[in-house]
Parts: structure tokens; C-alpha cells; sequence
């Protein structure tokens, strides 16, 4: 049983080695609050979901100013997008960064979203503490989302509407 369990986490470190990298490009659009495209200078498209945050669903309260926020940040722009894995859709999930400041973290910031504590274990310490710094601090202005002392996470609003 040992056995198997180490086999295992070799080969989820290796195919994690193997997705890691980075990809640089401009951002030529953005579908809501925590996703983008990005050309490259192949001419390829990548779909990029962002890496630590989730942002409100479009019907959502905050979901049209999440995606302008966004907006904002980054369309035209080139960006670094740092990752190590796709996501079910097939979306790259990463970090994103226009001359090295972090996009996921400035959406926290502006209260145009939540950090995304289900996924902190694919972060750096780091990251998590400042992400997490950024949330109370973005609440505790009552920026964005947060003016809604009521407001429901993505990941609640996206059960909800299955159910």
C-alpha cells in the first residue's frame, strides 16, 4: 500500500512538473471577473482562469462589474500568466502579471472578489497570506462585494443554481 501511495505521488509531482511554465502574451479578452484570453506570440489563444480567486458569476450580484474590473486591468496589456495545471474545462489556471504585479490579487483588493481558500494549497504561503490580508482588508472597507454584507460566495451561488 506504501508502495502504490509513492508511486502515485511521483507521478502527480512529474505530470505537475510537466504543466508547469509560463506563457506571455497579450490579453485580448475577458469572459467575467476571474477568466481571460490570452494570444501569445504564436498567434495561439489561451484560456486562462485565474489562479486563487473566485469572482461572482455573470448573473450574479457584482458579476458585470467583476468582469469591468478585470476589464480594467488587463485587456490590451501584455501579461505573464505563471501556472501548473488545467483546470476541467481544459482552462490554464495561473497567476497573472503585468510587470510583475499580481491581477488575482488586485481583484481581492478592489473587492471585485473572493480568495479562493478550497484551492490554497496550490499556492505559495505567501500568496495565501497576502490574498487573505486582501480579502479582510477589502471587507473591512466594504469594497465592491463587500458592500453587500450579505453577499453570497461563487462557489454557493454556482450550487444554488443546480440545484
Amino acid at each position: 500500500m506504501f508502495i502504490n501511495k509513492l508511486i502515485a505521488t511521483f507521478f502527480l509531482l512529474v505530470s505537475c512538473a510537466i504543466e508547469a511554465g509560463t506563457i506571455q502574451g497579450k490579453v485580448v479578452g475577458v469572459a467575467d471577473g476571474d477568466s481571460l484570453t490570452v494570444l501569445d506570440n504564436n498567434k495561439t489563444q489561451h484560456k486562462i482562469r485565474l489562479q486563487g480567486i473566485d469572482a461572482p458569476e455573470k448573473a450574479q450580484a457584482f458579476g458585470q462589474k467583476s468582469k469591468q474590473s478585470l476589464h480594467q486591468l488587463v485587456h490590451n496589456k501584455q501579461v505573464t500568466v505563471e501556472f501548473q495545471k488545467k483546470d476541467k474545462y481544459g482552462r490554464t489556471v495561473g497567476k497573472v502579471l503585468i510587470n510583475g504585479n499580481d491581477i488575482c490579487l488586485e481583484q481581492i483588493k478592489l473587492g471585485m472578489a473572493w480568495y479562493y481558500k478550497q484551492y490554497e494549497s496550490e499556492q505559495p504561503k505567501e500568496d495565501r497570506i497576502a490574498y487573505q490580508q486582501a480579502e479582510l482588508a477589502a471587507r473591512g472597507q466594504a469594497l465592491g462585494i463587500w458592500k453587500d454584507q450579505n453577499a453570497i460566495p461563487p462557489w454557493e451561488f454556482r450550487k444554488q443554481t443546480r440545484n
